[in-house]
């Protein structure tokens, strides 16, 4: 996957990025494509969210300006033509050493292979990428599974994830969501290191 986006951006594809595939597991024949975002994947990806509780959902029209307007910071995970992976990110503009990521998804059928571990890397090889420093991002404290998969990157690239309150329960929701807790993770090294 990496391989193939980078062999294609010196080969001077006009938008960067190849339709990398990969194995779903080994000695599997379905491949994986990740890719950039376009607005047709917009109902498709409103779905993929909305199935993936606790996820909060978004209106189609923000998933719709994610895959147009961040699409070079966002990235879908098809197989067999089916929208099974997505996640939603960019550079905040008073932070732009930092890569936060907005929403991780991945479709039942698919979890347990590191997809969405994938997708992140694939992100963060990107040129809209390049120069970031952290990976940042926001978790409630029930979401076991996105605790864990920060964990796991951070133990992957082998630096420290430290966490503190961004969005407080009471003071920024008025009770009705429980707090986000900001995820650093950092600071990162070349993609070679994190590979």
């Amino acid at each position: 996957m990496e391989i193939e986006e980078i062999i294609d951006r010196r080969n001077g594809n006009s938008d960067g990025f190849s339709p990398a595939a990969f194995n779903a597991a080994p000695g599997s024949n379905e491949a994986w494509r990740l890719r950039r975002p376009t607005a047709t994947d917009g109902p498709a990806i409103t779905r993929l969210i909305a199935d993936c509780a606790p996820l909060d959902t978004n209106s189609a029209y923000c998933n719709l300006l994610q895959c147009t307007h961040f699409a070079d910071s966002c990235i879908v995970a098809e197989r067999s033509g089916q929208t099974l992976g997505w996640v939603s990110g960019y550079r905040p503009p008073s932070e732009p050493n930092s890569f936060f990521v907005w929403q991780v998804a991945v479709a039942k059928a698919a979890r347990g292979n590191g997809l969405a571990q994938r997708m992140i890397n694939a992100l963060l090889d990107r040129p809209s990428a390049e120069g970031a420093s952290y990976l940042i991002t926001t978790v409630t404290d029930d979401n076991a599974p996105s605790w864990a998969l920060f964990n796991r990157l951070a133990r992957a690239w082998s630096v420290p994830l430290t966490r503190s309150a961004m969005f407080e329960q009471d003071a920024h929701f008025a009770g009705a969501h429980a707090t986000e807790w900001l995820a650093r993770i950092g600071p990162l090294t070349s993609r070679q290191s994190r590979s």
